[in-house]
């Protein structure tokens, strides 16, 4: 059984969908939330933040979201968190590649604010399951 899970590294470049999913996993799951805007917000939060879950964009400027999880992975702090995607793009291939990445799963967007907390939760806990 995974330790609970309280506090999500969360990075989305668009910023309602940022303030939208923030709002939804602090309000309806009770978790803190770092909401970082890009990968490289995202390093420098990651380093001095003591996170049980990231929570990654695919689609974004600069760093994407698996560019992010290998520089995350760089970091001894985020090395071994688990990772779960999100993405509009939900194309068997691509969704196999990012499992392929050592994600838990991917959460499909556009997501529902109201059972998101419900399904990362569900998601966590089948880990090592």
């Amino acid at each position: 059984m995974p330790q609970p899970l309280t506090r999500i590294l969360y990075v989305e470049d668009e910023p309602d969908i940022r303030t939208v999913a923030q709002m939804a996993l602090e309000a309806v799951g009770g978790f803190t939330v770092i909401a970082c805007a890009s990968g490289r917000e995202a390093l420098a939060a990651a380093s001095v933040a003591d996170i049980d879950l990231l929570l990654l964009d695919v689609m974004m400027p600069g760093m994407d979201g698996p560019s992010t999880l290998q520089a995350l992975r760089n970091l001894p702090a985020t090395a071994q968190t688990p990772v779960i995607f999100m993405t509009a793009k939900v194309q068997a291939a691509e969704i196999a590649q990012y499992l392929a990445l050592g994600a838990l799963d991917v959460i499909h967007k556009p997501f529902d604010p109201m059972t998101l907390s419900e399904q990362i939760t569900r998601i966590w806990a089948q880990q090592g399951a």
